[in-house]
């Protein structure tokens, strides 16, 4: 056997996606056996939630910022959230800050930057607290 995230796992269990929605690792469930290859999104929430303009947005903006900042600088996702927003004021880009860290994760599946908590990385999907994000 294998081990997957400090736990055994089964031979024959498929290795572990990513959400597209919010960028979360999903694990295997036997319910979905039959059809794990089209599984997409972890909750019926996600799938109501399909990454639009707002979310392309999110992504652009961190892309941007961590290249402005140049190589092994951190970005805060509040950084993208209120590049977003423009210059408005807190309680227009406050509600962009999920958002913005559900962006993160997207990129980091993609593997395009990490996320970081005190300077080490962490595993974006069960990261709690202050993050930062920097380029891969």
């Amino acid at each position: 056997m294998e081990k997957r995230r400090g736990v055994q796992a089964k031979a024959g269990v498929p290795a572990a996606k990513t959400c597209v929605a919010c960028g979360r690792a999903m694990e295997w469930r036997k319910k979905w056996e039959r059809d794990w290859e089209n599984v997409r999104f972890c909750s019926d929430a996600c799938r109501k939630h399909k990454p639009g303009a707002r979310d392309q947005a999110l992504e652009e903006a961190t892309l941007r910022l961590l290249r402005e900042r140049g190589a092994g600088k951190t970005i805060c996702p509040s950084e993208a959230a209120r590049a977003v927003a423009g210059d408005a004021a807190h309680e227009v880009w406050e509600p962009l800050m999920e958002p913005a860290r559900a962006a993160a994760r997207r990129l980091v599946a993609r593997g395009e930057v990490v996320i970081t908590q005190g300077g080490a990385i962490v595993d974006p999907s069960t990261a709690k607290g202050a993050i930062r994000i920097r380029l891969a």
